[in-house]
This record gives C-alpha cells, structure tokens and sequence, in this order.
C-alpha cells in the first residue's frame, strides 16, 4: 500500500476540480494519532445533490449572510453523551470535543511540530527530574501562580493531585465509572490494594510544587511526558467538605473539618455532585479551566463563553468568539445550514454524499465558503465480543471477518474519501504513515559535504526504515469459500435438525455442542443514523448467509449501545459497530490487558484474553523515546498478532472534511488537533485573509472586527 495515501490526496483534489478551486490553501492531510473515543453519523444519507437549474436559483440561495460575529454554531452529527468530566463514563467524540473547550491547563500537550509530547510552558515555569537508586524517576513541577478557574478561584498543585486520587479511587467504580489505572507511579499497587492510605508516587512539596514518581517496572515509557497529563478539577465542587493532604509520605484526600471523624468522601457523596441529572459535575460541570465554560446542555445542543479568567494556551492564543454553540445536526439539512448561516462550522464530515454537496456549495457560492480536510487517526470497525459463544472462537471470528466486502462499505459510504485498513490503526497516525512511505523518515541527511562515513550510516539507516512493511500483517478479504471451510473444519457442519448442512435448502450452519443442536446465528449492534448501516446488509450480512450464517442487525440509540461496548450493562450481542479515533499517546495495553479473575477491565472492550497480544503491547510501549524504528517494528509485531486473533475487524479509515464561511479566520484543524482546540485563536471578520494580512504587516497588529 506504499504511496496509497498520496493517491487518496490526489483524487480527492481531483474531485470535479472542486475542492482545489474553492479553497487553494485548503489544509493538508497532516501527521496523526486520540483514547479510545467513539462516534457515529446520525441521519439517513440524502440523495447526491444536484447543481440549481439556473442562475436565478443560485442567487437566491446565495444571498449574502450577516453573522453574528459574537457567536459560532458548531454542527455535528454524532449525538452527545453529556460525558464533559473525564473519560472515566465514556469517550465519545462530541463530549471529548466539549472536554477540551472547559478543562485546560494540563500538566502536558502535544507538540504538533515537533511530534512529541512537552510540558505545557503555560502551566509549569519549571522541571526537575531526578532518579533514585532503584531507578525510580521523580518529575519535580513549579507552577505558575496565575491559573484561575472560572469563578476566579486560584489552581494550586493540590487541585491536580485531587484530579490523580479522583481518577484512581474505587468510588468511582462504585457509581459506575471506570478508574482509570495509574500502575506506573510508585506506591499504586499498595494504595489500591489498601495496605496503606496514600499514594506515594504524587507528592505536594507546596501550593505551587508538585512531584511525580514513575516506577523503574514501567521505564522506558516510549512516550514518558505523557504520563505526567493531569488536569486540574477543583475539590470544591466534586467532593464539597474535602481536602487534599501530603503528611510527607505521599498525597490523600480526608475530612476538611478534622473534627468529623467519618470520612465525607463516599460514593454516595461522587453520586450526587457527579451524577446529578441537572448539577452533576459530569454533565453540567460548573467550575472549569479551560478557554470556555459550559453556560447548558439539554441533550442536543451545548453552549459555552469565553472563561474570563483564562490566561492562553502555550501559542499565547485567547479564545475570541465569544460564545460557542455545538449541537447536533441532520445529515439531510446540514449542507443547507450551512448555506444559511443556520450553522457556521461543519465538523468531521463522513459522508460522501455530504463532501460533494458542500464542496459544490464552495463553488457555487463563489468561494464564500472554505474547506479543511485532514486524515482520520482513526477508523470504523466490529467489535467482537470475545466473551460470547460462538464469537469466543478464533475460527468463527475470522469466518465472519472474512464475509465482509470492505471495499464494498467503502465504495458505499466515503467512496474516494477513504481507504480499507486491515489492523488497529487509522490513515493519520504517524506510525503508520511511515511504515506506508507517505511520511518522510526521522533520518537526518548528513549533507552534501559529508565524510563517506557519514554517507554510509546514512544509507544504512534509510535502508533500515525502507525495508519495514506490514507484508506478514494478516489480511482479510472477501471470501466466502474459505470461511465456509474454517467453519466446517471447526464442526459447523449440521442443520437445526442435526442432519449434515446443505446451502441449498438449509438457512443456518449448526453445530452439536455437548449434545445440543447450537445455530450459527449472530447480532450485530449499530448506532442510530450512522451512514455505515445502509452498506451492512449488502456487503456483510449477505456473504455471511453465503457462508450459512444467519447476522441479526439491530439499531439502538448510542447511549444504549456504548453500555454495551464499555461492558457497563451485561452484552446479549456478539458484535458492536462503531468509529474511533485513537489516542496520540497511543497505549493499547490498557485496551488489551486480560480481565482479572473478578474483575472487569471496561477498557478491554472486545474482552479478548491473550497474554501474547498483552505482552507486544507492553513491549511496544516500554521503548525508549529515541528509539522510532524500535517502536515501528514492535508496532508491526502488535499489529501481526492483533489480525491474526481478528478481536476486531478493521473496516476503513478516511479523510476529514470541514466547511466553514469565509469569514471565520485562523482555523487550523488538523489530524492531532480538534476543532476545539483550532478554534482558540480563530476569529470571525468580513476582512478577507489577503486584507488581514495587509493590516498586520502594516500596522504591526490584527484588528478584529465584531
């Protein structure tokens, strides 16, 4: 699939010459990797829309629209979870867009230029990192003392050592939540365990000093910084009454009022200020840090202002719109609020039959209009759930993987915008596209003046990188004739009657199981509305019956169906369909880490239990930091042994597409950054972009009309 992505770019710029006439500096598709975030498209796909008849037609669909330039809705079509306070319930796409608006001021970013993770120079004004005998590693933070919520109250090194107990306390998980496990610091084991009340990997040396210990057990941790990420959560508001304390052994949470012997911090207590339906901090949390807070939510529509006590990002950005609305929006009738300025900002478009639409808008309104298109980091995907007969059973799961006309899902639902991928992996993570050859390599070129030494470990390296490819990575594709024969070689030979299975009069395969006649027939969950579920009957539930395997398809709000996948509600299905986009610090080991032998772990949402597939994943993250081909080759190690047991079966990846009004200016979304994150600094202004420019360089500033 070498260059694969290049041609992808190509036909999309070649679309009718739409895109590359309506927007010539349209961003291009970038370097990638997000948690295990999940979203769906909502609505039925319209039919393909055609160009006005006329020029009279056009003009009165185009007439000039005046935007309040106070205000920018956000339209989106994967409905919200109200998951606004950490991935603790849940990760969809649109809550996680919402997250990255209220909360700010993280420990940790992502540096998009240089590709690696840093401590946010906003935040912390400096480090100290030192290491003991045992090789423990202790990350030493000074904060600055001008971090505000947004009631005006100061953020101190306490407010995120609260966010680190809140994370891992099992009070979590007895309101329904899923801590989050914390097992690379000193002292976690023995403080989950309970043999002692504190957690002696996070110290508070003072109000503006906290310090962080990873074990020698989890280093090296290929992408080490990252586990210093916390955000501040004020204790105040989640768990009224409490504190933070650090006797000189490590941090935990008592009684404010030392003179209440029982402890206040109790489930019961997380249960009203976190789950309340109406004051929960989970879906109306009230005292943030981030560039906006949230102002309401009522299922359907979120809005947010500008957090005044917001100091900037690391770029020294200030949010500028002043207030932000994001609502959910129909497939049908999205293109034409754009056109009316219903909606000023389409995100994460899917839909092939949206792309054209709107990039005909582009054109027809006579370059009003602007695009962004970036690759996914991400992809759509089955899940199996492996603790379900018959799906338990590697030789039915890649039976049915092989049932399935991915090219055909992709011809179906994102034609030219996407590609097949056959792994856990999406077009814009960055492991992949320099496995792919569509990212240059991190070989340094010594230059024409170079000694012949230089020039050799230069060759050899390069060869190195070249000579990586994903050729031993299992595919799957469409054939019938070979799940037939895994099935009957795994004993899926009877009829219900128990009699020998003939495809021409028998609807389903059976097996005897313990002397009971056991059907082949399986469910399959999917979201409300997405733009996939047209394309399952014909492409996979087909060829399964093909094969003598019946497939029950069942629609269900994605509320409902995220209980399943999180294994939060007992599963009665034995696949779920969904997207994801990956986290950029990109750590399945959580993902795949076996249940224990009474426990759950809800971020192993296909339940598989292989310790082999466990252990690549641990391998893979303990790489050292400058080891980028190490970590590569245990990638493709991962990714062999991931097709092999197919817990998954990988669907496609794609490509991106915004719209936006010409009008809104310094939008730069991209594969690692949101549209929350783009839209800090962006502005609206009649102003064209060449104008703007013009004033900046003559008067030495911007102004911002609105």
């Amino acid at each position: 699939m070498k260059k694969a992505l290049i041609l992808l770019i190509v036909l999309l710029m070649a679309f009718e010459g739409l895109a590359v006439h309506a927007e010539s500096d349209t961003t291009a598709p970038a370097d990638a990797a997000q948690t295990a975030a999940t979203e769906a498209e909502t609505d039925e796909q319209p039919e393909e829309g055609e160009a006005p008849a006329d020029t009279e037609a056009e003009e009165d669909i185009f007439e000039p629209i005046v935007y309040d330039y106070n205000e920018l809705t956000v339209g989106t079509v994967t409905p919200f979870d109200g998951k606004f306070f950490t991935q603790m319930w849940g990760n969809v796409a649109t809550d996680l867009d919402v997250r990255a608006l209220i909360h700010g001021y993280d420990l940790v970013e992502w540096r998009v230029e240089d590709g690696v993770f840093a401590i946010d120079p906003s935040v912390v004004s400096g480090i100290v990192v030192t290491e003991n005998p045992a090789g423990d590693r202790t990350y030493t933070l000074t904060l600055y003392n001008d971090l505000y919520y947004s009631d005006n109250t100061q953020i101190t090194a306490w407010d995120y050592a609260f966010s680190m107990l809140l994370s891992v306390a099992p009070e979590i998980a007895e309101i329904g939540g899923s801590p989050r496990p914390k097992d690379y610091l000193v002292g976690y084991e023995a403080y989950e365990n309970g043999d002692v009340p504190y957690l002696a990997g996070v110290r508070v040396l003072a109000d503006d000093t906290i310090a962080i210990t990873v074990s020698n057990e989890y280093l090296p941790f290929f992408y080490e910084l990252a586990l210093l990420d916390c955000a501040p959560y004020p204790i105040s508001v989640i768990a009224p009454g409490c504190r933070v304390a650090d006797d000189g052994q490590g941090v935990y949470i008592t009684n404010e009022d030392e003179t209440i012997e029982e402890s206040l911090f109790t489930a019961d207590l997380l249960r009203e200020t976190i789950l309340n339906e109406e004051t929960g901090y989970l879906s109306h949390p009230s005292v943030t840090s981030g560039p906006y807070r949230l102002v309401s939510f009522d299922g359907q529509t979120v809005e947010m202002e500008i957090n005044e006590y917001y100091k900037g990002n690391s770029d020294g950005e200030l949010p500028l719109i002043p207030r932000l609305i994001y609502k959910t929006v129909s497939i049908d009738t999205m293109v034409d609020q754009l056109a009316t300025g219903e909606v000023g900002l389409l995100n994460k478009c899917v839909s092939a039959d949206v792309i054209q639409q709107a990039t005909q808008l582009l054109v027809r309104s006579e370059n009003n209009f602007a695009l962004s298109n970036y690759t996914r980091n991400g992809m759509l995907f089955i899940s199996f759930c492996c603790e379900q007969e018959p799906v338990n059973d590697l030789a039915v799961r890649q039976a049915v993987a092989l049932c399935m006309d991915k090219e055909g899902i992709v011809g179906d639902t994102v034609m030219n915008y996407g590609l097949r991928v056959d792994g856990y992996y999406g077009m814009g993570q960055w492991m992949y596209q320099l496995i792919d050859g569509t990212t240059a390599y991190p070989v340094e070129d010594p230059g024409a003046d170079a000694d012949q030494a230089a020039l050799e470990a230069y060759d050899a390296e390069m060869a190195e990188w070249e000579a990586l490819n994903m050729d031993d990575v299992q595919v799957y594709d469409l054939n019938v004739a070979e799940a037939v024969a895994l099935l009957e070689e795994n004993g899926w030979t009877l009829n219900r009657d128990g009699e020998a299975f003939d495809p021409e009069k028998d609807d389903v395969r059976c097996k005897d199981v313990d002397g009971v006649i056991v059907p082949l027939e399986l469910k399959l969950i999917c979201p409300e509305g997405s733009s996939a579920n047209e394309a399952l009957q014909a492409n996979f539930a087909d060829h399964l019956a093909e094969a003598g395997i019946l497939l029950d398809i069942e629609i269900m709000p994605m509320q409902e169906l995220l209980r399943y996948y999180y294994r939060l509600d007992e599963r009665d299905c034995d696949m779920v369909m969904l997207a994801t986009n990956f986290d950029i610090l990109f750590d399945p080991s959580v993902n795949f880490m076996p249940d224990g032998e009474e426990t759950i772990n809800p971020y192993n949402t296909t339940a598989i239990s292989d310790e082999a597939l466990y252990n690549l994943t641990v391998d893979m993250r303990q790489t050292s930091p400058d080891d980028v081909i190490g970590y590569c080759r245990k990638w493709i190690d991962f990714e062999t042994r991931f097709q092999e047991l197919v817990p998954v079966i990988s669907v496609y990846s794609n490509v991106y597409f915004d719209f936006y009004p010409r009008v809104l200016h310094n939008y730069d979304v991209s594969s690692n950054v949101t549209w929350g994150q783009a839209i800090i600094g962006a502005y609206m202004s009649d102003a064209s972009d060449e104008e703007l420019a013009g004033e900046e360089n003559a008067e030495g500033d911007l102004e911002i009309i609105g």
